[in-house]
């Protein structure tokens, strides 16, 4: 198969389904796809298999949700327009404001619908302010429990997202300890509470029976259901970026360039100053991948092999699905890479393929 594609194993898939499948069953908890992290929706199929359904961020993704992710459709968005708020709700199950002023400007719009409100309970576990909800002057839900009981009357649930990439247990459950206390009197007059994503609780060593019930004993205490909205949990180690040495060269290091670009392929690498990942990256050859495009900071980053690198090599970027096809842009030209699917019986088929008239269609 011609480079650069994505690939998603089924197998690896699978795997994180199985936990939250069971993180399911343990805690009675519901479990949508973030679309904002993972939205190829050739394995939806597969992945409503082992989750509840979708939650969104814009009209697009809900309309994506509705229509092929089976299950619940949760609408979110930081701000809806005028225009397509009619749309949304013909899509969405439940409905999300961000806001109480969208709560009160499309109230006549949504009644008669399941809504809900996010709330920002001012902490938050991410390391980088450009992802932080809980960063100063925020725009991400509202602050003040008072307001919030205010309104409580209209709407049926409530909304937190404030873990990012938490792999701590221990972390999740002071954060959770901290909004039971500062907003437990309007939680109380919910029917459901969704705690958003960012729990890293698919990954090795996790202790997914203290997170359960951790939950059950959080929705038996208000009486609500609660919803969990994984992304990079539902698609860690799901896929590798597929990628070829098209040159070598040496400049102090030695230099390898790849038929893909890390701003148009793997953008939040670039945004969040991370490196590609390689294994096993053992060897006593060093070498900078470099990306294709013209900008100077392509790099994936210094990796280690056991053989020098040459023009032909194949090369696999670990960890390629969250963020990365819903990112994946034109930029210089450079091609976008196809997207493939290693099913559970081993065979791989081409399930999306770009060419000249994808970038042209593009723009105008």
């Amino acid at each position: 198969m011609q480079t650069p594609y994505y690939l998603i194993d089924k197998a690896n898939l699978r795997d994180n389904m199985e936990k939250i499948a069971r993180l399911r069953a343990l805690s009675g908890a519901r479990c949508l796809l973030a679309l904002k992290c993972f939205a190829t929706w050739s394995v939806f199929d597969f992945m409503s298999e082992y989750m509840d359904g979708s939650t969104s961020s814009s009209l697009y993704e809900v309309r994506l949700g509705a229509e092929k992710f089976p299950g619940e459709t949760h609408a979110y968005s930081v701000a809806y327009a005028d225009h397509e708020i009619d749309e949304v709700l013909g899509h969405a199950d439940k409905i999300i404001f961000n806001s109480i002023g969208q709560l009160d400007k499309f109230d006549t719009q949504s009644s008669g619908h399941i809504r809900g409100l996010r709330a920002n309970p001012g902490v938050s576990t991410s390391e980088f302010d450009l992802a932080d909800p809980a960063r100063p002057f925020s725009r991400l839900g509202e602050h003040d429990p008072a307001a919030i009981d205010a309104v409580a009357d209209r709407i049926t649930g409530l909304m937190f997202h404030n873990n990012c990439e938490n792999d701590s247990f221990e972390r999740f459950d002071e954060m959770l300890t901290l909004i039971e206390d500062r907003f437990g009197a309007v939680l109380h007059k919910m029917d459901w509470i969704s705690l958003g994503g960012g729990i890293h609780f698919t990954g090795a060593d996790y202790p997914l029976d203290d997170l359960a019930l951790r939950l059950k004993t959080f929705a038996e205490r208000f009486g609500v259901q609660v919803y969990l909205e994984p992304g990079e949990a539902a698609i860690t180690s799901a896929a590798t970026l597929e990628v070829t040495v098209l040159d070598t060269m040496f400049n102090g290091k030695n230099l390898a360039i790849v038929d893909s670009s890390i701003e148009a392929h793997m953008l939040d690498l670039l945004i969040y100053r991370e490196p590609a990942k390689i294994a096993p990256n053992t060897g006593d050859h060093e070498w900078m991948i470099c990306g294709k495009s013209c900008l100077a900071g392509d790099i994936f980053g210094e990796f280690r092999f056991d053989a020098p690198l040459k023009a032909g090599d194949r090369l696999s970027f670990q960890d390629a699905a969250g963020y990365t096809m819903v990112k994946k842009n034109w930029f210089n030209g450079v091609k976008m890479p196809s997207i493939a699917i290693r099913e559970l019986d081993g065979t791989t088929r081409l399930v999306r393929d770009f060419d000249y008239d994808d970038f042209a269609a593009a723009l105008s």
